[in-house]
Formats: structure tokens, C-alpha cells, sequence
């Protein structure tokens, strides 16, 4: 398995995920949920909607191989420390055809809870 994220707390692996996009931090919150608090996260690509789900989780830090210009706003809005090794306008789709559509959803969104619900609502109905 390709890791695509890896969350640390106090020097253990509370999770790792090879999934793309956000269904890996999605299972993370499902699954660990209150234990995210404090953990340090790395992610291949930090766009807004993986920032907003880290400030759900109230996670302490954030590195993106790649990051977006919106993510790392509301990472600093939300005092979540971040580091990046490409900061980007967008992050696209695979075809880099358009915006991802987990970023569009989430577009307007300032609120880690609503983006939440929205992601997580999203995501069950794509699994099917």
C-alpha cells in the first residue's frame, strides 16, 4: 500500500490511509475521532477541504506535499501549525481538468463542522 497519510500522536501511528482524496482523513475522524485532537497529520495534498477536516479534528500540525492556497488559510485561521513542500492555486482532479470536487464542495464553507457533515455526506453516497 502507497501511503497517502499518516497521522502521529505523542510518537505512535494512530492511522494510516493509502485512499485518495479525503475518504482516508474521513475514516480517520470515523475512526479515532476525540484521539485526533493534539496529532500531527502528512498528507500528500492538503487542499481546503482536508484543512477544514483537520480543524475539525483540532489537529495540532500539517504537512502537505502539496498544498493549496485555501487550505493553508484556514489552517492559519484555525492556528493549525503547516508546512508545505508545493503550494498551489487549486487542487485538481486526477486529468487536472477542473477542481476537485471535494474542494468545490467546501468552496463556501468556513465552518470545520459543516464541512464535515457535507464531506462525510458526500463520501457515503460516492462509495455506493
Amino acid at each position: 500500500m502507497r501511503l497517502g497519510l499518516s497521522i502521529v500522536k505523542n510518537s505512535c501511528v494512530l492511522f494510516e490511509s493509502g485512499q485518495r482524496g479525503v475518504y482516508g482523513f474521513l475514516d480517520a475522524v470515523e475512526k479515532e475521532g476525540s484521539m485526533l485532537e493534539g496529532a500531527s497529520v502528512a498528507d500528500r495534498v492538503v487542499g481546503k477541504a482536508v484543512a477544514l477536516l483537520c480543524a475539525y479534528a483540532k489537529v495540532r500540525a500539517v504537512h502537505g506535499m502539496t498544498m493549496s492556497e485555501a487550505g493553508r488559510t484556514v489552517l492559519r485561521r484555525y492556528s493549525v501549525y503547516h508546512e508545505w513542500q508545493d503550494l498551489v492555486e487549486n487542487i485538481l482532479t486526477v486529468d487536472r481538468a477542473a477542481v476537485c470536487p471535494f474542494e468545490r464542495l467546501v468552496g463556501g464553507v468556513s465552518d470545520p463542522q459543516v464541512a464535515y457533515e457535507r464531506l462525510k455526506t458526500q463520501c457515503h453516497h460516492s462509495k455506493r
